[in-house]
């Protein structure tokens, strides 16, 4: 299927690793100009080739989110180098494991603005222009904490919800612009991410990391860890021209492994 955004500047965050690097390259082979931002420039550069690899013209921007000071700065080089941003893939890190319970002021201060600001600041950095050209895409990767809360994720599960809150609500705003905003929830994907939480779980529980991956695989109803390229392709179908009708929406990837309706 021709998605029909050959051509389309794409800005992808926190994209050195991942589900982000895997919705970069998913862009990139739909001939989508790809620029990619994470912390570490070596990694940055093997996604930025990985994109290049499908013959796209990609480039990399290093930038840490929680210097959140930067998002118009960001937009204003893509622009520069790509084009104005008309996809906008809003990717970020998560926080530590902990309880919600008893965490200092100073760490979901912290977390809030490396994951939550920066992405309100860049998506307002580039929406305008979508609106005035007639169309555009919004999409925000979160987690499944926010639809079934994940135990000993309190300070991710609190603040990704905010952020299906808002993805909501700014879809009501622009979405006869031709804008949309859909948030993209993982379950289990088989990315560095999930392989450190399930060696803290190990830690945690004083169990085998293998016995913890047999019982994360047992919870899924499709039996496995998604591949992050499974990830990639729906984000990419979200950006396409045929995704022009879903908006607003929390499309899941997990497997079947959430567990509410």
């Amino acid at each position: 299927m021709d998605l029909g955004i050959a051509g389309k500047v794409a800005l992808v965050t926190a994209a050195s690793s991942g589900l982000g690097r895997a919705i970069a390259v998913a862009l990139a082979a739909e001939g989508v100009r790809v620029a990619v931002t994470g912390r570490d420039e070596e990694r940055l550069q093997e996604t930025v080739e990985a994109c290049r690899e499908h013959g796209a013209h990609a480039t990399g921007l290093v930038w840490d989110l929680a210097d959140h000071g930067r998002a118009h700065e960001i937009a204003t080089m893509v622009a520069a180098e790509l084009g104005p941003v008309e996809i906008l893939v809003n990717n970020t890190g998560g926080p530590p494991p902990t309880t919600a319970l008893g965490q200092e002021p100073k760490l979901w201060e912290d977390m809030y603005a490396s994951m939550v600001l920066p992405v309100i600041e860049l998506t307002d950095a580039v929406i305008g222009g979508m609106r005035e050209r007639g169309w555009g895409r919004i999409i925000t990767s979160t987690s499944s904490g926010p639809i079934a809360p994940i135990p000993n994720l309190g300070v991710s599960n609190t603040l990704r919800a905010s952020l299906h809150s808002w993805s909501k609500t700014i879809a009501g705003e622009v979405a006869a612009d031709g804008v949309t905003a859909n948030v993209i929830v993982p379950g289990r994907i088989a990315t560095p991410r999930v392989e450190s939480l399930d060696r803290a779980r190990a830690e945690r529980e004083e169990t085998p990391l293998s016995e913890v991956r047999r019982q994360g695989r047992a919870s899924i109803p499709a039996g496995r860890y998604g591949e992050p390229e499974e990830y990639g392709a729906v984000a990419a179908f979200l950006a396409s021209r045929q995704a022009a009708y879903v908006t607003g929406s929390v499309i899941r990837v997990d497997g079947g492994q959430i567990p509410s309706v």
